[in-house]
């Protein structure tokens, strides 16, 4: 059981080396996946972060969610306060770059909602156990977030980001379901 500063350099490193092809293909597969299941079908709002590589391909899904009539909301970042905030978008020139080349909405174009307005959360990580638990890139947003959201809740994973087990904090929350290229991994 390693600390959670190396297993992140140990799966960043493993996704680094994913070429191009297979990290199309692994993300479409896990966009089907996504598509197929019940929280994605009856969810109207949903909560995504916009990927940059290695994390799964979500501009694909943001595009989907838009052509069958689902509303996106992305996080925008609040760094003295460590908190997340969700706005609408329509369109992917409503984002702009802000912190670590994350693109995020543009406050005064988009309308942010509120935690318990968002049906489905797809919370962003880097490695994930089997039970649930994830270690995120280490900001600690998504930790806090979750605290007040009681909405379903789903991460996206690569194969290579599941593993057997790390020590859990307290504020360590479960999400309900990973969907992998190869399976959906019901926690609860």
């Amino acid at each position: 059981m390693s600390d959670k500063k190396t297993i992140r350099k140990k799966v960043k490193e493993i996704l680094s080396r994913l070429s191009k092809p297979l990290y199309e293909d692994y993300s479409y597969k896990i966009g089907l996946r996504l598509y197929e299941d019940e929280i994605w079908k009856q969810a109207d709002i949903i909560g995504i972060t916009v990927s940059k590589q290695p994390e799964v391909d979500t501009y694909q899904i943001i595009r989907k969610a838009w052509e069958t009539g689902k509303t996106i909301v992305v996080p925008k970042c609040i760094p003295n306060e460590k908190k997340l905030s969700f706005h609408i978008i329509t369109e992917f020139s409503q984002l702009e770059s802000v912190f670590y080349g994350l693109l995020e909405p543009i406050p005064e174009i988009t309308k942010e909602v509120k935690p318990e307005q968002i049906d489905l959360l797809i919370v962003p990580g880097l490695a994930y156990t089997r039970e649930g638990y994830r270690i995120g890139f280490g900001g600690g947003y998504y930790d806090r977030y979750l605290t007040s959201y009681t909405g379903n809740t789903v991460s996206l994973a690569f194969n290579e980001q599941i593993i057997p087990q790390f020590s859990v904090e307290e504020y360590d929350l479960p999400i309900a379901k990973i969907i992998t290229p190869t399976e959906v991994i019901k926690t609860k």
